[in-house]
């Protein structure tokens, strides 16, 4: 498996290349790096899952005959994870009925063996049209500063994209400080709306009386200090997105009068008698558990819905830890070129601490212990001690070690099983594929006692 990473440099696309012919996947990397594009290499369809996973890939080439995973097969897998990605595939002359049908099922394109190195370039040039283009990046990554190396976030942004170029409603979740008004952003500017305005507003930090002619603009004389009129925010970013920050803490009647307004496309300025009519993409955030809020009559139902036309869910910095580094890196650098100062580096040690760190507010939160960090160290090398102290609450114990950490998910596995089973042994040692004997040696080494959870289902 080829392994090479696409250079920040690079102007080409990055195209992975799948084929169990050694000789065959050599010739189409030489091929298409003449042609500036940047590759990668699998032997096998799983090969190439993997590499998905960890690489923002522009296109597939894959040959349709290998085994054990043909090319068809690897296609259905990309497209249940990847729906977006255009995928071609190599086939010789006797299968041409077979490409026929799978491009009735989507395939982007067939092309012939030997592969013609013109009609290569072609397919490949309308495959980067259809994807958002050529650039050294994803069309994603490229189109907005979102800092990620981990494939649960490509898959995230790989399905904003798909959003993107239609015109529903999103409802965007995750905790505070996830980065959930930059995704906003990102989908605007990856929109067919990008050259009108985005325009954002923070629900929870404009108070009750003032929201709704924030919103809705107001006529002269309506309330007391309205000396003119003044437009509102919809009908400021009209032609464009507007991002309802916060949702969750919109206040209960002004949520019928936005339902309206989605609805209609009009708004009614405060004090006004006349309706204006809007066209705007609206985008919803919230760090809350809406149907809670909705059981709780805190959040109309018919308005959730009209929000949550399709969503995205931004996970926690702790589920995406192998972006740490990334971020850590650009925050010191964009620290560094505010300041005037030269750039500072984390030890690696104090890196671990960072990793092992919790961060319950998130990006956020990280940006401002680099801040700290950078401001109180006097070397250019960031000292695990400095790290250690700038993190609020008990010590960070770093990241577990492997040992520990399959320990650890190993007493939680075996909770699971006996909390399930009533401390049932013999049934919890079938579940897990063990015999009883073996089973029983397990949950003693962990200090745990089966009666307990055949008596009360408590666990530990």
């Amino acid at each position: 498996m080829e392994k090479r990473r696409l250079q920040n440099d690079t102007k080409g696309a990055l195209v992975l290349l799948v084929d169990d012919d050694p000789g065959m996947l050599k010739l189409l990397s030489l091929r298409l790096k003449a042609f500036a594009f940047d590759t990668l290499s699998a032997r096998s369809g799983e090969e190439a899952l993997a590499l998905l996973e960890s690489n923002p890939v522009t296109v597939l080439v894959s040959d349709l005959r290998m085994e054990p995973m043909d090319g068809l097969a690897l296609f259905s897998r990309v497209q249940q994870r990847w729906p977006a990605l255009p995928v071609i595939l190599l086939t010789a002359h006797g299968t041409i009925r077979d490409a026929v049908d799978a491009t009735r099922e989507g395939v982007f394109a067939f092309l012939t063996k030997p592969v013609d190195k013109d009609e290569l370039l072609s397919t490949l040039n309308k495959a980067l049209a259809l994807h958002g283009g050529q650039g050294g990046d994803s069309p994603v990554t490229s189109a907005m500063p979102v800092l990620t190396r981990s494939a649960r976030m490509f898959q995230l942004l790989e399905q904003a994209r798909l959003y993107a170029d239609s015109d529903v409603n999103i409802l965007v979740t995750g905790e505070s400080g996830t980065g959930k008004e930059l995704l906003a952003d990102t989908i605007h500017r990856l929109s067919p709306r990008a050259d009108k305005p985005f325009v954002a507003i923070n629900c929870s930090a404009i108070p009750t009386e003032l929201l709704e002619s924030e919103l809705f603009g107001y006529v002269k004389g309506a309330f007391t200090g309205a000396s003119q009129d003044r437009e509102g925010l919809f009908s400021t970013a009209d032609g464009g997105t507007v991002l309802l920050d916060e949702i969750g803490d919109m206040p209960y009647p002004l949520q019928a009068k936005l339902l309206r307004v989605l609805q209609e496309g009009i708004v009614r300025p405060v004090g006004g008698r006349t309706d204006i009519p809007i066209n705007v993409r609206v985008i919803s955030a919230t760090h809350i558990n809406l149907d809670e809020a909705i059981v709780d009559k805190r959040f109309r139902e018919d308005l959730y819905y009209r929000l949550n036309v399709v969503s995205l869910h931004l996970p926690p910095l702790r589920e995406r830890l192998e972006d740490i580094p990334l971020l850590v890196e650009h925050f010191l650098a964009k620290i560094a070129r505010r300041t005037g100062k030269p750039e500072k580096v984390l030890a690696p040690d104090a890196l671990g601490h960072l990793l092992g760190y919790s961060w319950p507010g998130n990006i956020r939160q990280l940006e401002n212990v680099m801040e700290r960090l950078f401001a109180l160290s006097t070397a250019p090398l960031i000292s695990a001690t400095l790290a250690r102290e700038a993190l609020p609450g008990e010590m960070p114990l770093g990241i577990a070690s492997l040992s520990e950490a399959r320990k650890e998910f190993e007493r939680e596995y075996l909770v699971q099983l006996l909390t399930a089973t009533s401390g049932n042994m013999t049934l919890a040692a079938e579940l897990a594929g063990r015999n009883r004997s073996d089973f029983h040696k397990l949950v003693k080494k962990h200090g745990l006692d089966p009666a307990r959870y055949r008596d009360t289902g408590e666990t530990e």
